[in-house]
Parts: structure tokens; C-alpha cells; sequence
């Protein structure tokens, strides 16, 4: 009976040996290790001082990209893993232009945009077309990816409203095959609407990775400080050109105008979005600063009107 026991402890206390080795936790003193082993290193060319080495063409991943996201697959990752998969919109959330940005490609050959080709088929909103043509046209643009800095879809990811005639179908694995698309790295997308009723959650449908992105209504969760840009949302009627001579003269930035700020747009005395809309008077100057803003919204607004109103409706009508 005592040898019984004996064998058992001395099994045990191997097993947590075994155990201890195999995951670290107990280290072999320097000392103890093979003497001849950095002669060896040494003679192989190897030296401490010397950076690793860097490799053009690391390896690919061999598990496809939508094969990686199946049910089968998660059931393998910790629980942790699986909510930062499934919850997080943007999974490049620490991405900064110092970390998720590639400045050697701008010092190269200076700031130039390039423009996938369009695919044959795909459909595009006139306005996502307006944005790529007045890339196009400018003179940062360029049809070799390999003189760009900067890199924007030909898809058309401004309406992400699954309930949208605009949606773009199946746009993930669309972003997945472009060859230059580096997990998103020196990408920009643009981004007016997204999700859909009754929830409109920011899910654009695919992982952006390390690109930017130019969104309307853009939530501060998921609003990246110095890398993503906040845009206004604008009307498929609104111009690309037109009008007046501007101030804006050989692409001067900032340019020389004669309004700071404009805005012009409906008042909402109820509900959400009222506080902000109806503290706008505040900087509207008339001058450099115009905020114009009507109470006429919804069918019962003059229940809600307030003493601004009539001044604000007539501005605004002006």
C-alpha cells in the first residue's frame, strides 16, 4: 500500500513537472544551457547585433478569409475572441496615422491617389461617382498603384443600408480579392449611410481593417482621433461643380473664402438632434458664419414653435 502511494506522488510531481516545462513557467538558468550554442550561431553567421531578417513575401494565411469567420472555425477561439470578432464594428479601433499608415509610400513619390479600375457590372450611385471623378480629376490622382500614397474602392460603399436599391451586395469578399488591399492599409472609404431600421448600427458590412474612413453621422465609440475624418452628409442631388467663380484657386489649401461656415437645414423643436439644431443661432453671425434653420418639420410644428420661429422661417425662406 505504501509503495502504491509512493509511485502515485512520484507520478504526480512528474506530471507538474511536465506541465511546468511546457509552459514556461520554469526557465533553464543560463548556465545550464548547451555552452557551445552561441559558437554554433556564431559560425552559422549569425550575430546578436544584427536586426532579423526581413522577409518580401511572408507567408500566407492558409485558412481562406470567409472560411475563418464559419461557426466551425469560432468554435476553437476563447469566448473573449469570439465577442471582439462579433461586436466590434471596427476591428482596427487603435489603428493612428503613426501606427496604421504607410508614410514611406508619400515620401516616395509624393501625395497621389489612385482609383481601382471599375469592374465591369458593378453598380455605383451617381453620387460615389461624383467623389471618384473629382479624384480623377484633380492633379493628386494616378493610374499607377505603384506611384499612389493613398488608395480608394471603385465600389461603392456610400449607402450600407441593406434596405437601399444603392446596397452593393456581397462586398466583402469583393474587398477580400483586391489584390492591393493589405488588410486596408493606406485605404479610404466613404461612408454616408449605414445599418438599417430600426437599429442603423455602423456596421458597413466588412471589416475596414487599418483604413480610413469618411463617414457621415460617425458615433464618437467608433470615431478614430487623427485618422478617420467626419463628413457632412450631402444630397445625390448636390453638384459636383457649378455656379459661381469660388475663391478656391491652383488646389490652395486652406483657400480663400469669403464664408467660414454655412449651413442651412430643418430646426427639429422635438426630439433627438433638438438641442444641437436649436443652439445654432448662437454663432449664426449673417456674415461669415450663416446657420439658417426652419421650423417648418412635420405636419404638427407650429404646436411646437417657439419665438424664433417666424424670424428663423423667413431667414431661411430668404
Amino acid at each position: 500500500m505504501q509503495a502504491k502511494k509512493r509511485y502515485l506522488i512520484l507520478l504526480s510531481a512528474g506530471a507538474c513537472l511536465v506541465l511546468l516545462f511546457y509552459f514556461g513557467g520554469v526557465q533553464v538558468p543560463a548556465s545550464s544551457r548547451n555552452p557551445n550554442r552561441r559558437d554554433d550561431r556564431s559560425r552559422n553567421g549569425y550575430r546578436p547585433d544584427e536586426p532579423w531578417p526581413h522577409f518580401s513575401d511572408p507567408l500566407q494565411h492558409f485558412i481562406p478569409w470567409d472560411q475563418a469567420e464559419t461557426e466551425d472555425y469560432n468554435i476553437h477561439i476563447s469566448p473573449r475572441q469570439k465577442r471582439d470578432v462579433n461586436s466590434s464594428v471596427y476591428k482596427g479601433k487603435r489603428c493612428r496615422m503613426e501606427s496604421c499608415f504607410d508614410f514611406s509610400l508619400c515620401k516616395k513619390n509624393g501625395f497621389k491617389v489612385y482609383v481601382y479600375p471599375q469592374q465591369k457590372g458593378e453598380k455605383i450611385s451617381e453620387s460615389y461617382q461624383n467623389i471618384l471623378s473629382a479624384i480623377e480629376g484633380s492633379r493628386f490622382y494616378t493610374s499607377d498603384p505603384g506611384q499612389a500614397c493613398l488608395f480608394v474602392l471603385s465600389l461603392d460603399t456610400l449607402d450600407r443600408d441593406q434596405l437601399s436599391p444603392q446596397y452593393v451586395h456581397n462586398l466583402k469578399t469583393k474587398v477580400q480579392n483586391l489584390h492591393l488591399w493589405n488588410n486596408g492599409r493606406n485605404h479610404l472609404i466613404f461612408n454616408l449611410y449605414s445599418g438599417t431600421w430600426p437599429d442603423y448600427t455602423e456596421d458597413l458590412g466588412f471589416d475596414i481593417g487599418q483604413a480610413m474612413l469618411a463617414k457621415a453621422s460617425i458615433s464618437t465609440e467608433n470615431f478614430r482621433p487623427n485618422f478617420d475624418v467626419s463628413i457632412p452628409l450631402f444630397s445625390k442631388d448636390h453638384p459636383r461643380t457649378g455656379g459661381e467663380r469660388g475663391y478656391l484657386k491652383y488646389n490652395t489649401i486652406p483657400p480663400f473664402r469669403k464664408y467660414m461656415l454655412v449651413f442651412k437645414g430643418k430646426r427639429y423643436l422635438t426630439g433627438i438632434g433638438s438641442d444641437t439644431r436649436n443652439a445654432l443661432y448662437h454663432v449664426h453671425n449673417a456674415e461669415d458664419v450663416v446657420l439658417l434653420t426652419t421650423c417648418k418639420h412635420g405636419k404638427d410644428w407650429q404646436k411646437h414653435k417657439d419665438a424664433r420661429c417666424d424670424k428663423d422661417n423667413a431667414e431661411y425662406d430668404k
